[in-house]
């Protein structure tokens, strides 16, 4: 199996996630709405989204020449991160079943590209474009925060720095998932967990707007908990790492509800600026 048949197989998997939540999150009676004001929704979260597509692009380029560059002006914290928490992930592992295993295997992969992409598409149905705004800022700072961090501190996860305690189960128990995480990181790029802020960005989000989609807050909730278990279950990061994750998403969100805060103000003042002189030309 290579590179092409694992990501049409996740591909598959999370159509088909999409598709059920669809319909049991979002309902067949908003779905209808979608088209209404697509064009000016898209037009308005524009330039967030493009900002993004940049930062993802960075990544890559980050991906091919950050390592290098970290060993030259980073920090290696990986001695001092195994000081703080030891052998807790190691711990952890010990608990391994086959179907643990399984599971947190699926929600690492599949669980973790769903959670990330779904309430994009829940978010665009309804009118108001705040949540969908927001949710696109947080990750444009999830990334970019993330991106600084992994050119600025080198760390190993366990399972390379302690091999004979830490086990790659991801990898054990499905050897092809490795063709697809080798694109997306490298091994020294584990200091924040991406895959933790991301999903708590999601499950804090969730939160601040469930009374758009009830049904989505506790699926978002379980996700994002069983990800950033799942991440140390694996023995991918640290505990450390995962707080630092944690943080993140407290802080992109935060960060990304006073941007658009601020983008609804002023575009309210520009319309607001518009209507008066439309309303003083009709009177002159």
């Amino acid at each position: 199996m290579g590179l092409l048949d694992v990501l049409t197989q996740v591909g598959a998997v999370v159509v088909a996630l999409h598709l059920v939540a669809l319909v049991v999150v979002v309902g067949p009676k908003q779905l209808w709405t979608l088209r209404c004001g697509l064009r000016t929704k898209l037009r308005t979260i524009g330039p967030s989204l493009g900002v993004l597509v940049t930062v993802l692009l960075a990544n890559g380029v980050v991906r091919n020449v950050g390592v290098e560059l970290s060993w030259i002006i980073g920090l290696n914290i990986t001695g001092g991160i195994h000081a703080v928490e030891g052998r807790f992930v190691a711990h952890l592992q010990s608990l391994a079943t086959p179907p643990l295993t399984a599971y947190f295997g699926f929600v690492y992969v599949f669980g973790y590209v769903f959670l990330l992409t779904f309430p994009l598409v829940a978010y665009l149905v309804l009118a108001d474009t705040r949540p969908l705004h927001t949710l696109v800022v947080a990750y444009v700072v999830n990334y970019g925060l993330g991106l600084v961090c992994y050119v600025v501190f080198v760390s190993y996860g366990p399972r390379n720095f302690m091999p004979e305690l830490v086990s790659s189960l991801l990898y054990n128990s499905w050897p092809q998932s490795q063709l697809l995480t080798s694109q997306v990181n490298v091994n020294t790029n584990v200091f924040p967990s991406l895959h933790t802020s991301l999903s708590a960005t999601v499950g804090l989000l969730a939160y601040r707007y469930r009374e758009r989609f009830p049904r989505w807050l506790p699926l978002a909730a379980v996700l994002s908990i069983s990800i950033a278990v799942s991440t140390m279950y694996l023995g991918i990061h640290w505990l450390t790492d995962v707080v630092a994750g944690v943080a993140l998403a407290v802080l992109s969100v935060a960060v990304a509800m006073r941007v658009t805060n601020d983008a609804d103000r002023a575009r309210s003042r520009t319309e607001d600026s518009i209507g008066g002189r439309e309303r003083w030309r009709r009177n002159d």
